[in-house]
């Protein structure tokens, strides 16, 4: 087992309030590793925002229950994961593979740039939860 050397979690309502709380977690996460690197610091946290953000204007409830979003986040040696899920949400709409879309495109740049920014991203689908797994292998470890 790897060793977790600071982590964070987040879950409640999926709404705009939650991205800043997400945003304060991940702040008081960088001052526990001050060895993680500005420029790992910086491209992660715009990862998890992202997704975090996405969730929040885009999942749709799969029943009664609203969405809820939660955020994990663990720092290890030489890698930072984040599993930025939504509860109670329908599965996404559209395949969940990156494209380049149109110019003109209002959305679908949210996992393009995602995953841009980030080693790996895996998504997860189980009972009425839908995760992604974002990974950044860190340069300082």
């Amino acid at each position: 087992m790897t060793d977790v050397l600071a982590s964070r979690s987040f879950r409640g309502p999926a709404a705009e309030e939650a991205i800043e709380a997400v945003h304060n977690h991940l702040d008081s996460l960088w001052l526990d590793v001050p060895f993680v690197g500005d420029m790992d610091q910086m491209t992660f946290t715009t990862a998890v925002i992202e997704s975090a953000s996405n969730i929040v204007q885009h999942a749709e409830p799969v029943g009664q229950d609203p969405v809820e979003l939660g955020v994990d986040i663990e720092v290890q040696p030489a890698l930072l994961r984040a599993r930025v899920s939504a509860y109670n949400a329908a599965p996404p709409f559209g395949p969940m593979v990156p494209g380049s879309p149109d110019e003109d495109a209002e959305s679908g740049r949210g996992l393009a740039l995602i995953e841009a920014l980030v080693t790996t991203v895996t998504f997860e689908r189980q009972d009425g939860t839908n995760t992604w797994v974002l990974t950044r292998t860190s340069q300082h470890g």
